[in-house]
């Protein structure tokens, strides 16, 4: 992995985001960039993270992401935190990001030193058997052949640069996420199948032990992040979770008029706000 990190000239004192991308994204993905833009402009340091083999990072080490992978960038964070301590952190996190996020937020309650502040999932993906499900619907047969077009084109990079540690044999067969998970995901991180991990690896376990302001954006009609799991017990006892269900913006492509000063991306905008304000009542 490789966090892409921009300091303010003020970095001792100023505020730390910690952004997260989605399934097969990168700190170059537009939202990760756009997020940066209007988080730096309001003063924050910025700390994007590129998960393990994502962003052309598949030489630097010989595992896997998935979607519960905290302990990567937590371990980010400690080293930043221990070099120039941070007087605040907040994490945003999108689709997978935004699982890893508040999955990061329920465990970091108890067991973490760093000063997290606040996160904000947009699309997040915190129930990833119910989100899989959906992926394998007929209408979402483009953005499952996508991402698992993405997902074997990596898993030959990473077989060429760390010879005899993959088997690429079953990939002649997969033409789900499901499948690739059974085949690479779950063995690889000791889940065993795909459905352990996605029971073991998903936020919604640890929500309901959140204990900073979150943020949920979702929409009522993305294709394969089901609002459902955004209406459960474990989210609704949390007063300190916000959920905001819009009716149009799809899969984090929340979009409102554009203005000379205003791109009209309104999650990004929604999220530092939010984050902003969270750090600002410390």
């Amino acid at each position: 992995m490789r966090a892409d990190c921009y300091w303010q000239p003020s970095r001792p004192t100023a505020p730390t985001l910690l952004g997260l991308h989605g399934l097969e994204g990168s700190s170059e993905a537009h939202y990760m960039r756009g997020l940066a833009d209007k988080a730096w402009s309001r003063g924050w340091n910025l700390v994007l993270l590129n998960q393990r083999n994502c962003g052309g990072t598949e030489h630097l080490s010989p595992g896997l992401y998935h979607s519960g992978l905290t302990a990567d960038p937590i371990a980010v964070l400690k080293v930043l935190h221990a070099e120039v301590p941070m007087p605040g952190i907040a994490i945003a996190g999108y689709s997978l990001g935004g699982n890893l996020t508040l999955k990061l937020a329920g465990e970091a309650a108890s067991a973490s030193d760093l000063p997290i502040v606040a996160v904000a999932a947009v699309s997040p993906t915190i129930d990833l058997a119910l989100c899989v499900d959906a992926l394998e619907q007929p209408a979402n047969m483009f953005y499952q052949w996508n991402f698992v077009r993405g997902l074997k084109a990596r898993m030959r990079r990473k077989a060429a640069l760390w010879p005899g540690r993959f088997a690429l044999t079953p990939l002649s067969r997969i033409r789900t996420i499901r499948q690739f998970d059974d085949a690479y995901t779950a063995p690889s991180h000791g889940f065993g199948t795909a459905a352990n991990y996605y029971q073991l690896a998903s936020a919604l376990r640890v929500v309901d032990a959140i204990q900073v302001p979150a943020l949920i954006i979702a929409a009522d009609d993305d294709p394969f992040v089901p609002t459902s799991q955004f209406t459960s017990d474990a989210v609704r006892s949390n007063p300190l979770v916000t959920v905001s269900i819009q009716s149009h913006g799809g899969h984090c492509g929340f979009i409102a008029r554009a203005t000379p000063a205003y791109d009209g991306y309104w999650a990004e905008a929604r999220v530092v706000d939010f984050l902003t304000a969270a750090v600002s009542g410390l």
